[in-house]
């Protein structure tokens, strides 16, 4: 599950604050979690869940009255402007992510109360289409958001590290690798959502997926199974008459996906509410 999006280690000396060493910690934990070999919905829920851990020692940090006095003493440096660009990128990013979770989630939904009723091939057919035009628009957004995040994994490579005084590096460097890690995070999630739909053909589905988008995400190519399990399934209820097995596979797969997607949902709204939080204690230190 290698990330494209590299954290600069802070390597931090021992004198330092144990907020500071808490913040080092948790990101070394979110380090392993990128290093796992395979990418499962779980996985992103689990990078999530130590996502918001590292944020609970963010907001530890920013109340410090030494992180507080650099930042208010620093104010009108381009580092904090890019530091203060960068929270409302991430704010927008998690906002855009929950919008596409919560539709996708609705979609899922929707086909699993078709298959229920099961009012016949021509019914369940039109119910699995409006799920694929439905999947290939999330692809569409999530590339969206990838190039956004590319964007802004750029212009975090091309900001100087400050080798100033311990206190101030040591702010920039917790302020900016906590910011790195968090678009790692977003990244793995959206690279799921991004994951290639089937093509269908007006006989059958066909079983081939799309290659374009795989540079995006490359490395991250587990993250296709769970939807691509999905999809065969569909495909076996869509190319032929569908059998009480094949239509059971179907939906145990769909409430198995549903539940995971409410799981991310659920973790996308805690993020956001820490970023909202987060991008406050910022304005408020440095209007200060």
């Amino acid at each position: 599950m290698a990330s494209q999006c590299h954290v600069r280690s802070i390597s931090l000396p021992s004198r330092s604050h144990p907020t500071t060493l808490k913040i080092q910690e948790e990101l070394n934990k979110l380090k392993n979690w990128e290093a796992s070999p395979t990418s499962t919905l779980g996985t992103i829920c689990n990078g999530h869940s130590g996502l918001q851990e590292l944020y609970k020692c963010l907001d530890e940090f920013l109340s410090l009255q030494s992180t507080q006095q650099t930042l208010s003493h620093h104010r009108h440096e381009k580092w904090v402007e890019e530091l203060l660009d960068g929270s409302v990128r991430l704010l927008d990013i998690c906002g855009d992510a929950r919008d596409v979770i919560s539709q996708f989630e609705v979609n899922v939904g929707d086909l699993q109360s078709a298959l229920r009723r099961r009012k016949g091939d021509v019914c369940i057919e039109g119910s699995i289409n409006n799920y694929i035009c439905a999947r290939k628009k999330m692809n569409r957004d999530a590339k969206k958001l990838l190039t956004a995040m590319r964007k802004m994994e750029n212009k975090a490579a091309a900001s100087p590290l400050l080798d100033q005084d311990h206190q101030l590096s040591t702010v920039v460097r917790v302020l900016r690798d906590v910011n790195a890690m968090s678009i790692s995070v977003f990244q793995l999630l959206v690279c799921f959502l991004s994951t290639p739909v089937l093509k269908s053909k007006p006989s059958r589905w066909s079983l081939k997926f799309m290659q374009k988008g795989a540079v995006s995400c490359e490395g991250k190519q587990e993250n296709v199974e769970e939807l691509k399990n999905i999809d065969f399934a569909l495909s076996a209820i869509s190319s032929k008459r569908a059998d009480s097995e094949k239509m059971q596979v179907a939906q145990k797969g769909l409430g198995a996906l549903e539940v995971s997607i409410e799981g991310l949902d659920y973790g996308l709204e805690c993020m956001f509410r820490k970023l909202i939080k987060t991008r406050a204690s910022l304005l408020n230190i440095v209007s200060h």
